[in-house]
């Protein structure tokens, strides 16, 4: 990287008519990542005609901008309503919620945007010192590493479930089961169909995401509504405490580096990094008890980490012209519109549009922060609506989010379905993280294994043939055991005269 073209791409970026499209990109970006279904890939997609006849450089910081922006935006639904934007924001019900409803919903919101910050540009610091050699190594990733990701993924989240393994194992196989409706895309074959067309293309994660998350908690709330009548929730301060970043701050440093990574290996995504980095720091803990009662080390390393994944998602994109995430799938197919040819070649013969897209993250980053603690006092007094008023809106939002997905009243009944199966899951206590991520990661998961399988001819000593591989092993045995060895040496110390 010459010092020239960076300077060239930061006097760009501060020109006002890119200043202007991060703060448009960012806060649309914000209020897209609130709204349940309505994730940064529509955003972006819905965006893509406004796009033309603009500068192909203003195009693509708009793009980026509305891609963060909504990982900032995806947690304050998460902390308010226990509804997340999309899967990446899921981390943040587990200890987001419970702070509202122990009235520091101001604190939640507050720590969630500065995490979301220091990670970002944790992130964009990593972009410009190693965007080349981390391209190089996701490119080592093949089915077999996949595989082993995505199942490290499931085991640090069934691993969380410490009291109830069995039933997170079982919330996980749910999960694993619902991702195989539809065409099986090697075979052809339908799968558990049942004849209707729509679901041939397979269950929407995102539908199940609403059903389970928005719709379940309205109708569990539904059933105490008159007891929330009488307990109003406080709304508490809006900035947090000393005490509570003495708790946050490692773990958001931690995990934004641990985020960006996990982005940069396409297909991973947010969803794995926030879950990944939750899932090690309460292992690391020494109050692991607390995470989900409300820990605010709990909300913010997963804010840290999937804001940084959106920043290292750009890299197989800009440097391989591969997507790693569906965002930025959608970004992919605009830049070819706009006659960008994302690739190595992209950083040779137009560096300065690369570093002009680098330093607006930075920038976009510093905005967004001061536009999300802007706007964490007029959304904490959503907590004040009455109940009565906020369930039907939550409702009304969960059924237009899902119809934008495929425009079809069969998703509505599918919605019901998972929402009475929330209901459920809730009321008899199964986790539901582990479902839900299983349907996420659940058909890729599957075609890797096979596309594995049948690149060994039916060994599985595929799984051990490379130290990437046997490393992703040794991670999964840990993930698994680690809290139960911990757990055993605690006892035992305790039994100790």
């Amino acid at each position: 990287m010459g010092m020239d073209t960076f300077m060239e791409g930061l006097l760009t970026s501060l020109e006002p008519i890119n200043i202007m499209w991060i703060i448009i990109g960012g806060f649309l970006g914000t209020i897209v990542g609130m709204l349940p279904g309505l994730g940064p890939a529509t955003a972006v997609a819905v965006l893509i005609p406004v796009t033309f006849g603009m500068e192909p450089v203003s195009a693509l910081i708009l793009m980026a901008a509305i891609y963060y922006g909504a990982m900032y935006g995806g947690s304050r639904s998460s902390i308010l309503l226990n509804t997340p934007g999309d899967g990446s924001a899921i981390a943040a019900t587990f200890d987001g919620y419970p702070m509202a409803q122990k009235g520091q919903a101001g604190q939640a919101m507050a720590i969630s945007a500065v995490a979301s910050f220091i990670g970002g540009v944790i992130a964009v610091i990593g972009f410009i010192l190693l965007a080349k050699p981390l391209a190089d190594f996701a490119l080592k990733f093949g089915p077999a590493e996949y595989f082993l990701l995505m199942l490290l993924t499931l085991s640090a989240i069934v691993s969380l479930s410490m009291g109830k393994m069995v039933k997170g194992f079982i919330s996980m196989l749910l999960g694993l089961l619902l991702s195989t409706v539809g065409i099986d895309t090697q075979s052809g074959v339908y799968r558990f169909t049942f004849g209707i067309p729509h679901l041939s293309e397979g269950i929407d994660f995102l539908i199940v995401i609403i059903g389970i998350y928005a719709i379940g908690e309205v109708l569990y709330n539904f059933l105490t509504i008159d007891e929330i009548k009488k307990e109003k929730k406080k709304v508490g301060k809006i900035w947090f405490s000393k005490k509570q970043w003495k708790r946050s701050k490692w773990p958001i440093l931690r995990s934004g580096p641990l985020g960006f990574i996990i982005g940069v290996l396409p297909g991973a995504g947010g969803s794995i990094a926030s879950m990944i980095s939750y899932t090690t720091e309460k292992q690391i803990s020494k109050k692991p008890e607390e995470f989900g009662e409300g820990a605010v080390e709990g909300l913010a390393a997963p804010e840290s980490a999937n804001n940084a994944a959106s920043v290292g998602a750009m890299i197989p994109l800009l440097t391989m012209g591969i997507p790693g995430s569906g965002t930025t799938a959608v970004m992919l197919g605009a830049l070819i519109m706009l006659g960008i040819r994302p690739g190595p070649l992209l950083f040779e013969n137009d560096p300065e549009m690369v570093w002009t897209l680098v330093n607006s993250m930075f920038i976009g980053n510093i905005a967004l922060i001061i536009i999300n603690i802007l706007l964490v006092g007029l959304l904490v007094k959503i907590l004040d609506t009455p109940a009565k008023v906020l369930y039907p809106i939550i409702l009304l939002l969960a059924f237009i989010g899902t119809y934008t997905l495929s425009y079809s009243a069969i998703d509505f009944f599918l919605l019901l379905i998972f929402g009475y199966f929330g209901l459920l899951m809730k009321v008899m206590d199964f986790p539901i993280a582990p479902l839900v991520l299983a349907i996420i990661v659940g058909a890729d998961m599957e075609q890797n294994f096979r596309m594995a399988i049948l690149s060994s001819n039916g060994s599985l000593g595929v799984f051990f043939a490379t130290p990437i591989a046997i490393g992703l092993i040794v991670l999964t045995l840990l993930s698994l055991f680690y809290p139960l060895i911990v757990k055993k040496i605690q006892k035992r110390k305790l039994s100790k005269p």
